[in-house]
Parts: structure tokens; sequence; C-alpha cells
């Protein structure tokens, strides 16, 4: 996609994008999804984009530098990644993952982890084209409710 400009967030992207995540999962998002999100447009660890095409912001992906995780001494995170329902199929997700990608890789970030649901056919597709694989660590959750 040419005419696409992906840039860091900011706090103005904030409603464009709650927008975007909103039409995805048709509802608003909760509060402290939305809190999570103004974190990461101005927290050192973030590394959050915004894709915008004809001035309209179409879509975002929300990611940060994790220190010492899994024994490494650091590594990328790709929390999430949203388009707008409207484009999607169109290279947005993959155009915002590479720029993740390229500014990890300029801060010496060799290693990227990402967390996917097991019956998100679409979402497990589109990390696999990005090279993503399984790593050696499994996920576990304990319900403490």
């Amino acid at each position: 996609m040419t005419d696409l400009f992906i840039r860091p967030l900011t706090r103005g992207d904030v409603d464009d994008v709650i927008a975007i995540q909103a039409a995805i999962i048709r509802r608003q998002p909760g509060q402290n999804w939305v809190m999570m999100l103004q974190d990461h447009t101005h927290h050192d660890y973030a590394l959050s984009f915004v894709a915008q095409k004809d001035g309209q912001t179409v879509g975002f992906l929300v990611g940060e530098v994790k220190i010492g995780p899994f024994g490494q001494e650091h590594c990328g995170w790709l929390e999430m990644v949203g388009v707008s329902p409207k484009i999607m199929g169109q290279g947005v997700g993959q155009a915002l993952a590479e720029r993740f990608f390229e500014d990890l890789a300029e801060r010496g970030i060799g290693d990227v982890f990402t967390s996917v649901q097991w019956h998100s056919g679409d979402m497990l597709a589109f990390f696999k084209a990005l090279g993503f694989d399984r790593s050696n660590y499994i996920n576990l959750q304990k319900q403490i409710r």
C-alpha cells in the first residue's frame, strides 16, 4: 500500500484508535484498555504506531520493549494490531508490523514475541505470514477469581 503513512502513536491518536478497536470488536473497549493505550503514547518502553491513509487513521499497532523476559536481556512484544474493517486485507497490518520490526532492529533487538488465541485462525495466518512461528515458551494461565 504505497499511499500509507506509518508514524508513532501519539496522545492525539487515541480516539481514532479506540474507534478502530470498537469497529473490530463491535463494542466500546473497556476503560482499562483505553488506559493501556494512553500509556503507550508516552512511556519509554512503548513502541506503538498508527497507519494513516488519505489523512485518516486506518490502523494501529501496540508494541513494547520488554526487559529481562524469558531469560533474555530484552525483546520486542507485539501486543496487538488492529486495522479498520473497511480495509482489512490490504497490507496495513503488514506495513505496521514491518515498521515495528525495523524500529526493534535499530535498537539491537532481534527477538519478537506475541500471543494469539488458538481459535483465531485469521490472526494466526496473519502472524505466520509475518514470519512468526511457535516459540520455545508456552503461555500459561491461572484464574484467581
